[in-house]
């Protein structure tokens, strides 16, 4: 199939008559776009901290089309791959679709029902002012791309093509071995009616490894089709091609190798008509399609978790799909960005929390070699708020899972599914026959992958004896209270918290111990146990406290650490590697994201109101900040994890301004410790330094002068309490011998200020722990960075047409050295381009990212920049930044424009 571009020209507004709005005029939008970003936010708002206090309506999109003559008689499916939420979609003043689930991946028969040569109107409607209807930020509107797929009427369907790669052929991998090694890979081909199905795979440099020619044949029946294809057809036919590939290229973490597939389909109504008619061609393909694929197997078992034949100990971080200052849009820039940030600072795996990814975000993670576990949903049928989806998930969950595995099956990286997350309908009867249901569908979907479902075991047991954080009564009754309260004209005071907003207070002040022990109760054996024996792997949400006992009580299970908190990082990795059946880990979470606003954040008066209430804004729980700068929680994940074999040392430290105040508490931040030592001012003060080291001992020196020296026992970070001054920190590690094996050290800043505005990404490569820091000049300061990041590009970096630049605003010394305590308001304008989104880290922020002014958070800031569509090479598009008094201007050259590939 054919891919037209369906993304711009298109304009939006607030649905007429929705909630008393009223009629107005229509504001042209470029596709994905969110638009809740761009509601005010008040302290009225029904959604509250789950929105980050974001107002909710309805929305309608329109876009005006002429197909020309070269589209009459042709097949076209409207792809949309995500709207939030229940979304209508009208042509011409017909309804022709509807899609409840706000991420779902969707396809619209367009067929017959565009005219030719004339404008068509093409009305979306997408609901949002039926809040609360979400735990967390969730965005709304047209969100993820739209694509138009063109084809002749006899063609290979939408999304038709499955591939699988049936062994990898690993042989002996001695030196001494002569056998060629080889892989068999397996395509379905599902098409509208039979003919000649022919494949070339080719590997990345284009070079053809194989070629074969299959008819496909009508199928007895349509019930494959639903797992084959995303179109609606009523009597597809199937084709199924066998591929040897000799001394195939895997795809692993390490090296992330693809192939692309190549099919030319020739209808038997084509070959027919060329039998009766001499002008009419035999080799020319009715439909062709591409598509990209890894060669590489998984296995799961006693031995753990394997890729190629190899163990792999599954090492990830949870995600929302947010993209920070740019809400929910999901350009593939951005989503590419989010998983090399998180590749570079350690995890080999995402989980997607807790809905479907987007599609860039796979095609990201395929590209850089990171694992996925795609999640399906927060919620059964017990709402968690009011208007989720529960009432559409009876009817709606085997389509929207269908909907899933197609859009993941032909991904490398997808390695497992989620059927859901913290649902206490596990510790129900009808729950854990629904976990089966759900479990044996996706087997039948698709039999490569395990399935497997986030359990909060002390979840399960409070909801068993009717104590549920969640139930529908409660989930009435909250929105309830934030109806009256919103016609009162009443702010928010001191409220009863239900469900994990209350879960997320009582963990605050019980702390993450207590919670986790608890979940070592009998009982909570009890009210899990049958629903694990549903899945292949059981996921354990918070349950490190179980692990040796449920390993030896139930010696075929095989175990998952779904959601757990960072601080127990060093203690996953240390007993994985002794059982095997414990396949992995996932920390909550990677990066900061919108809504749960206020759960994570360890914050200062000078920053924030201690109490969590209406202005803060985000959740504050993710290693990585808003903007995607590492904290030093994720540098003690790094080495906690021995990513890439890292054994550190790294240094963070706590803010040394506020060492010893009282700040917002949280059980999901083990630290609120950054890589800095520009702490300008604070002659004197004790600062709380942290060292991250795989080491004997470690010992600190400031200014060269030993201050501290710390043996590590059972864990990887070191802390220490010294006076702060300016000069040199400097961590050196040790091993039991006594030698020394590594050294970092961090710089102070000097008395210069000055504001600088560098390209963060797209980058020429990825630092792994250099220890030089560039100033973006490319000129070294000659100081040593603790900070695994995406590597700060020289200014000569250049952006394909269209394409994003993330730029990293901040307040340096004359060396380019980040000083964390100057603050500042930023405004940013753009020439020549198009400001996406410009803000802070800060959780508490009662800004916008879309007015080009925010405050500063530790001395940072983000802008995003969008190069021209039609730009010549060559052309600039400047940032420019300033605070009243100092200025900053980062210019972005155009880059040539390279062909861009459409694959189903």
């Amino acid at each position: 199939m054919r891919a037209i571009e369906f993304n711009h020209g298109w304009a939006y507004r607030h649905l007429p008559g929705n909630a008393g709005a009223q009629s107005e005029p229509f504001t042209p939008v470029t596709l994905p776009h969110d638009a809740m970003l761009s509601e005010p936010r008040s302290p009225l708002a029904i959604s509250g901290v789950n929105s980050g206090w974001f107002e909710g309506h309805d929305y309608e999109y329109v876009k005006h089309f002429t197909p020309d003559s070269s589209l009459a008689n042709m097949s076209m499916m409207l792809e949309c791959e995500g709207i939030y939420h229940n979304a209508q979609v009208w042509v011409n003043g017909k309804q022709v679709a509807f899609r409840p689930y706000g991420y779902a991946n969707f396809a619209v028969d367009m067929t017959d029902r565009l005219v030719i040569g004339k404008s068509n109107e093409i009305r979306v409607i997408a609901r949002n002012a039926d809040q609360p209807n979400s735990r967390w930020y969730s965005g709304a509107g047209i969100y993820r791309p739209v694509t138009l797929w063109v084809a002749p009427r006899d063609h290979i369907a939408l999304d038709g093509v499955t591939v699988r790669t049936l062994s990898n052929g690993n042989v002996n991998n001695s030196a001494a071995t002569s056998a060629k090694q080889s892989a068999r890979i397996e395509l379905r081909i599902v098409t509208t009616a039979p003919g000649t199905v022919h494949v070339t795979i080719t590997d990345q440099s284009g070079a053809a490894v194989a070629s074969i020619t299959a008819q496909s044949q009508r199928l007895a029946t349509s019930q494959e089709q639903a797992i084959l294809s995303a179109e609606s057809l009523s009597s597809p036919a199937l084709a199924t091609a066998t591929l040897d590939i000799t001394n195939p290229q895997l795809w692993s973490l390490d090296t992330p190798n693809l192939y692309t597939a190549h099919i030319d389909y020739v209808s038997s109504s084509n070959e027919s008509h060329a039998n009766t008619d001499a002008s009419i061609p035999t080799d020319v393909p009715t439909d062709t399609t591409t598509v990209p694929f890894g060669i590489r197997t998984i296995a799961w078992g006693s031995q753990g978790f394997t890729v190629n034949g190899k163990r792999v100990i599954i090492q990830g971080a949870c995600i929302h799909h947010d993209n920070g200052v740019l809400g929910a849009c999901a350009y593939p820039d951005a989503e590419e960005r989010k998983v090399a940030l998180l590749k570079a600072n350690g995890y080999n795996a995402i989980r997607s929390a807790h809905n479907p990814c987007s599609k860039a975000l796979l095609n990201a993670a395929d590209k850089l070699g990171m694992l996925v576990m795609d999640e399906y949903i927060d919620h059964w049928y017990i709402h968690k708020t009011q208007h989720d989806y529960v009432n559409y998930f009876n009817q709606w969950w085997r389509r929207d899972l269908a909907s899933m595995v197609v859009k993941d099956r032909n991904h490398p990286s997808v390695i497992m599914y989620s059927i859901g997350n913290e649902v206490s309908e596990t510790a129900q009867s009808r729950g854990i026959r629904l976990t089966r249901d759900m479990t044996d569908y996706l087997h039948r979907l698709d039999a490569t992958r395990p399935v497997t479902c986030g359990i909060n075991i002390f979840f399960n047991f409070l909801s068993s004896i009717g104590l549920g954080f969640y139930s529908d009564r409660k989930a009435a009754k909250e929105a309830e209270r934030a109806r009256r309260r919103r016609q009162r004209g009443k702010l928010p005071g001191r409220r009863r918290l239900v469900g994990s907003e209350f879960f997320n207070k009582l963990t605050v002040i019980l702390g993450a111990k207590v919670m986790k022990r608890a979940a070592v109760l009998p009982c909570c054996d009890w009210v899990t146990r049958d629903a694990f024996a549903q899945l292949d792997i059981a996921g354990y949400n918070y349950g490190i406290e179980r692990y040796t006992h449920d390993l030896r009580e139930y010696p075929h299970r095989l175990i998952l650490g779904s959601e757990t908190f960072c601080e127990d990082a060093y203690r996953f990795r240390e007993f994985a590697k002794r059982h095997p059946r414990v396949l992995g880990d996932f920390v909550w979470a990677g990066m900061d994201y919108m809504g749960e606003a206020g759960i994570g954040s360890w914050e200062y008066e000078d920053y924030a109101p201690l109490r969590i209430g209406y202005g803060w804004l985000t959740a504050g729980s993710g290693r990585l900040d808003l903007t995607g700068r590492p904290l030093g929680e994720a540098l003690y994940t790094r080495v906690a994890l021995e990513a890439g074999t890292d054994r550190g040392p790294y240094i963070a430290v706590c803010p040394v301004n506020h060492t010893n105040d009282k700040h917002s508490p949280s059980a999901w931040k083990m630290s609120n410790a950054i890589d800095s030592w520009s702490w300008n001012g604070c002659n004197g003060r004790l600062a709380r330094v942290e060292v991250y080291a795989r080491a004997a001992c470690v010992a600190l020196l400031v200014n060269g002068r030993e201050v501290g020296r710390r043996v590590l026992h059972d864990d990887c970070v070191a802390r220490f309490v010294c006076r702060w001054m300016p000069g040199e920190v400097t961590a050196v590690a040790y091993d039991a011998a006594g030698r020394e094996i590594g050294r970092r050290s961090l710089r102070s800043a000097g008395d210069c200020t000055e504001l600088r505005a560098q390209v963060e990404w797209p980058t020429v490569g990825v630092a792994t722990g250099s220890a030089t820091i560039c100033d973006g000049s490319g000129d070294s300061d000659g100081s040593t960075s603790s900070v695994a990041v995406i590597g700060t590009v020289a200014s000569a970096v250049a952006v394909q047409p269209g394409r994003l630049a993330f730029v990293r605003v901040r307040y340096t010394d004359d060396h380019g050295i980040t000083k964390p305590l100057e603050r500042g308001l930023l405004r940013a304008r753009v020439t020549g381009g198009r400001l996406l989104g410009f803000g802070c880290a800060a959780p508490h922020n009662l800004g916008s990212f879309l007015t080009g002014e925010t405050d500063t958070y530790y001395g940072e800031a983000l802008a995003v920049v969008q190069m021209p569509e039609y730009a010549a090479a060559g052309e600039h598009v400047e940032l420019h930044v300033t605070d009243g008094v100092r200025s900053a201007v980062c210019a972005i050259a155009v880059a040539e424009l390279t062909k861009r590939v459409f694959a189903e």
